[in-house]
């Protein structure tokens, strides 16, 4: 049997396999059975038959950390670029997905369609941080939100109806570091100075320098270029400690995207969001070292060792709302219920709110005088 049979024959199991798990139906009404947020196991939408997902003793828990410095995929993958058909394992019908999509639901009998978990290009999810968060709760989760908006119009407000949820896994990736950090900066000390009738502050500025060793867990990057970052990042943080190694069966009945941007430029992104926290980390101990009130311009040479990676996939609840003809759409984190979204503005209430601010200032100078 020649090397390219057989490694047709153990794709095809492994997509059996795959079907077995995630497509699994339901032992008394023969219904296909979804991944449930409330229980961690499967659900049977149509009879309400539950059942726990299976542990294998030997397989890991959790997701692996990895090693930067030896990972051969590194690169980006094109949205949208390639296209794949996939054939329904319970009804035959063909459907026709992106080539990042790892999962979704066949439109046809409603059946889980978990495609393979990498290819040949792509690498496979490590891990799973399983949604917590109904739909249901999701939709409250979205009341509360936009009733606490100051600036969204009233009738915005009473009207808002959030629209059919989509339960969707994005990829992200975390990355470990030790860090060491060498830096200089300027911290300032204030004293009143008594000038006449007047009393000013002013501010000596005095130089330092010195060592700052930080170990950085799970700096989170978003893996998708398909949705809109800031969005993303209202509905941080994610408790990613809280993962399951992968499973497809985490992912049964929930659409799952794969990663667009690849490991090598998701290190650089990390990167920037590691030295903010740095920069801040610095400041705060040039702060307590010298009791200063102020602290200025940081300078930082920052190495990094024993830099460490995990590809997870992370739970969203994806909808939108219509308000005077104009879509808008939010994010809701499957895992805490963290809201993040447009909401329309008021222009009205925005006016009152600079009145009363400029009203303030006025009273503040009046009574200072």
């Amino acid at each position: 049997m020649s090397e390219s049979t057989d490694f047709e024959n153990i794709k095809t199991a492994e997509r059996t396999q795959t079907m077995e798990e995630t497509d699994r139906k339901c032992p008394q009404c023969g219904g296909t059975m979804d991944f449930d947020p409330e229980t961690g196991g499967l659900h049977c939408p149509y009879c309400d038959y539950k059942e726990e997902i299976r542990e294998v003793p030997q397989e890991p828990e959790k997701a692996k950390e990895l090693d930067f410095s030896t990972a051969e995929q590194t690169g980006n993958c094109d949205w949208g670029m390639n296209q794949k058909t996939v054939i329904c394992k319970s009804c035959g019908a063909q459907s026709v997905y992106d080539a990042l999509e790892i999962a979704s639901v066949c439109p046809y009998c409603g059946s889980n369609q978990v495609m393979e978990a990498n290819d040949v290009s792509t690498l496979a999810p490590g891990g799973v941080v399983a949604f917590k968060i109904t739909a249901k709760q999701a939709g409250s989760a979205f009341y509360k939100w936009i009733k606490r908006k100051w600036f969204c119009p009233r009738a915005a407000k009473e009207s808002a109806k959030a629209e059919a949820f989509q339960g969707i896994y994005l990829p992200y990736w975390t990355f470990d570091a030790d860090t060491t950090t060498n830096y200089t900066a300027e911290y300032g000390i204030n004293r009143e100075v008594r000038r006449g009738q007047e009393t000013k502050t002013v501010t000596d500025w005095h130089r330092t320098s010195g060592v700052f060793v930080q170990f950085i867990n799970d700096q989170l990057v978003s893996g998708t270029t398909n949705h809109e970052e800031s969005t993303l990042h209202r509905i941080e943080p994610y408790d990613t400690e809280d993962n399951k190694a992968y499973k497809p069966e985490y992912i049964a009945g929930f659409a799952a995207e794969r990663y667009s941007l690849g490991l090598k430029d998701a290190w650089e992104k990390a990167r920037d969001f590691i030295k903010s926290r740095l920069e801040a980390l610095i400041e705060n101990k040039i702060s307590d070292e010298h009791h200063a009130d102020e602290v200025k311009n940081v300078v930082m040479d920052t190495a990094y060792r024993n830099i460490t990676y995990k590809y997870l996939m992370l739970p969203v609840w994806i909808s939108s709302f219509t308000y005077k003809g104009k879509v808008y759409q939010f994010m809701v984190n499957g895992q805490s219920g963290k809201v993040g979204g447009h909401s329309p503005i008021s222009a009205i209430r925005v006016a009152v709110a600079v009145l009363i601010g400029l009203a303030a200032v006025a009273l503040i100078c009046w009574l200072s005088n």
